[in-house]
């Protein structure tokens, strides 16, 4: 049967001050380490969100040429058209060619750089999380 004498209270005490030992010595350093990544994570997720909008805005930007070219293309071959019928399609072959040209160089420069930016992102996301699990273990992987 339990009895509540000097024993039980200082092994309350025992208790109530191995809990307040172990938060300030594990459980603080522990949760700061990972609130830590937490940031550092959504700070690269960040960086990645503003690449894709970059790029978006990249290819908005392309769209907005092409349309222009096309246009200026169309108009070309109108005025083209009306003076002679296969000086037309020379000039319009041409401009289309450079058009395309020019959106495939465009397109292929912001490929590599968005996929050089992202694996640059995820590399530094695993080393990052490589070294919080080593420093969480204390030991190296």
């Amino acid at each position: 049967m339990i009895t509540i004498d000097i024993t039980m209270v200082i092994q309350i005490v025992n208790i109530l001050i191995l809990i307040v030992i172990m938060n300030a010595v594990l459980y603080k350093p522990i949760r700061n380490i990972l609130a830590k990544r937490e940031e550092k994570i959504s700070s690269l997720n960040g960086e990645i969100d503003n690449f894709i909008k970059n790029t978006k805005l990249r290819q908005e930007e392309i769209d907005k040429k092409i349309r222009a070219t096309r246009s200026k293309a169309k108009s070309l071959y109108e005025e083209t058209r009306s003076g002679a019928l296969a000086e037309s399609a020379g000039t319009l072959s041409a401009v289309r060619d450079e058009a395309t040209v020019a959106k495939n160089k465009q397109m292929d420069e912001i490929q590599k750089q968005f996929a050089s930016a992202r694996e640059e992102l995820r590399g530094q996301v695993n080393g990052f999380a490589s070294e919080m699990a080593g420093k969480i273990l204390g030991r190296s992987l």
